[in-house]
């Protein structure tokens, strides 16, 4: 999309800012003139993106240190943004991999992923949905994953998961549910999964990103490019590289079926006595 005349959103939150796809959310909305609220743990890299989008668009950016698995800063942010009436987006995109054999996880990072990917989703959304409520207005972009739709998988080449991938169905059930909670409000939700997405991410994990085909990695400006088109598109899971979103139809009828085959007051044939 090009930089349009208007301002899409006023001001918009985005936490996670200091790399990948938080700065590049940041950098895109700054470029269509959207005043800022970064937040991240690493402050001097969101120094020096704020500095960055200051002198190249102008913009006008607040930083914010924060660790969203401390529960303390948690509650400030929180706070922050409750009192900022005019905030209309509000991207959750704070997160890591913790990839690694459940048992092996350590519990302090078990812990740290579900403070981060669930709770301080739960919380930063529900701080700010009351303003967006009244405003008839706005927009929560909760950064998901592919891996949402992993829990049947077997393949010995994806990475160990359980925590991770757990909290990103949440980020996906929460989003779809919300937005049928929000139905004529004028507030839209969107829960964005990403598959493999040329950022830090990987790095972080200990993975080599140079092992997976080209062809299967996007660049992070197209992911947040699709996203944003995703919103004016209505779509409520917004998954970049899939090309036939009726296979993304064909998850929620399946849905529906299960949920209306499960309807009945006595437990199915095969768990009986006589069958076991």
């Amino acid at each position: 999309m090009n930089q349009q005349s208007h301002r899409p959103y006023r001001l918009a939150i985005v936490t996670g800012a200091s790399s990948g796809i938080g700065a590049a959310f940041a950098e895109r909305l700054a470029r269509d003139k959207c005043e800022l609220i970064i937040v991240a743990r690493r402050v001097g890299r969101l120094e020096t993106l704020a500095s960055i989008l200051r002198q190249k668009y102008s913009a006008k950016v607040e930083v914010l240190q924060a660790d969203l698995a401390d529960r303390a800063q948690l509650k400030s942010l929180e706070d922050r943004i409750t009192h900022e009436p005019t905030i209309d987006l509000l991207v959750n995109n704070a997160g890591f991999g913790g990839y690694k054999p459940f048992a092996n996880l350590e519990t302090e990072k078990a812990d740290e992923l579900i403070q981060v990917q669930v709770t301080a989703v739960t919380r930063l959304t529900r701080a700010v949905l009351p303003a967006m409520i009244a405003n008839k207005k706005g927009t929560i972009i909760n950064v998901s994953s592919r891996f949402a739709f992993s829990g049947s998988l077997t393949a010995p080449s994806l990475p160990k998961r359980a925590v991770y991938a757990g909290t990103k169905a949440y980020v996906n059930t929460f989003t779809q549910i919300l937005h049928n909670e929000l139905a004529g409000t004028g507030v839209k939700v969107q829960a964005l999964c990403p598959g493999v997405v040329r950022t830090e991410f990987h790095e972080r994990m200990g993975l080599d990103p140079n092992r997976i085909p080209a062809s299967m990695v996007m660049k992070v400006e197209d992911v947040v490019e699709a996203s944003l088109a995703g919103v004016r598109l209505g779509e409520v899971i917004c998954i970049p590289p899939l090309v036939e979103p009726t296979l993304l139809d064909q998850v929620h009828q399946s849905e529906v079926k299960l949920w209306e085959g499960s309807n009945g007051g006595s437990a199915a044939e095969r768990y009986s006595a006589k069958s076991v």
